[in-house]
């Protein structure tokens, strides 16, 4: 950890900053203690520099390093006493500490705007994503066609060049979830090409198996390395035996919250029968 010696408080401009920068962090609170101030707070990024001061150094310390694995386990918020995570800190051991989730709202670019894309964005805006969707037609990516309330968020591009329409929306790739449900094998390649080089968390790409196995083994010829196609989930989603074009979104959204939350993707009443 390397604290600040510039900042020994967080407040909302430090957040807000970290939220903008597309990264994510731990922000640590004082909820109860005889020796430290309750409220006090330590911000801690991914990238392992803090921001704050919870009253004590070593107990900043241990604070950082539980911080990374609160980061691992994918939970919004926990709370602990110091000597569950830090017992060497006895004269700390009573005190409770809270660890929050800090990042900023998941994004997910989908690529084509059919029934499924279209039904994909309305589930995803409406369960908290912050929704990009891309169409070469623009008479599929019309606002009156996305005119609900959850809907008005939906960011609606009109793409001349698929390629330039997904590497603008993808961006860094941080915090970003592609669907590729276009219409055709062309399409997929393109969305494709510039998504496996854009590397977001997750891919996803639509299509039967040998459908998507011809548009994988066209990129692998093409140069693209191995690693980068790997990660792509295809066919999308969960088998849920999706039919409509609702449950295939349906289907589509779980894989994604499973992934981004380190899920097992299996049923939760399977404990009580095994």
């Amino acid at each position: 950890m390397k604290p600040s010696d510039q900042q020994s408080h967080v407040d909302g401009k430090q957040i807000a900053a970290l939220l903008e920068s597309g990264a994510s962090g731990v922000l640590a609170t004082v909820l109860a203690s005889d020796q430290l101030r309750a409220g006090a707070k330590l911000l801690i990024r991914e990238d392992s520099e803090s921001v704050g001061d919870l009253g004590d150094r070593d107990l900043n310390r241990a604070v950082a390093r539980e911080a990374v694995n609160f980061h691992g386990i994918r939970d919004e918020a926990k709370s602990s006493q110091v000597a569950d995570f830090a017992p060497e800190l006895q004269h700390l051991s009573d005190s409770l500490i809270l660890f929050e989730r800090i990042e900023a709202e998941p994004r997910l670019v989908i690529a084509g705007a059919g029934h499924v894309g279209a039904s994909l964005a309305r589930l995803a805006a409406h369960v908290g994503y912050r929704v990009t969707l891309i169409d070469d037609r623009a008479e599929f990516v019309a606002r009156d066609l996305f005119s609900g309330s959850t809907e008005q968020s939906i960011e609606l591009v009109a793409a001349a060049s698929w390629i330039d329409a997904m590497r603008d929306a993808i961006g860094s790739g941080r915090g970003v979830s592609v669907a590729i449900v276009t219409r055709g094998h062309k399409q997929d390649e393109d969305c494709l090409r510039a998504a496996a080089t854009s590397n977001p968390d997750y891919i996803g790409m639509i299509g039967s198996k040998r459908r998507t196995n011809i548009v994988l083994d066209k990129l692998r010829e093409e140069g693209i390395a191995d690693e980068q196609l790997s990660r792509v989930h295809a066919p999308i989603g969960l088998d849920i035996g999706a039919v409509s074009p609702e449950e295939v979104a349906l289907a589509i959204l779980a894989e994604i919250v499973n992934e981004r939350h380190g899920g097992s993707g299996g049923s939760l009443s399977a404990w009580r029968r095994g």
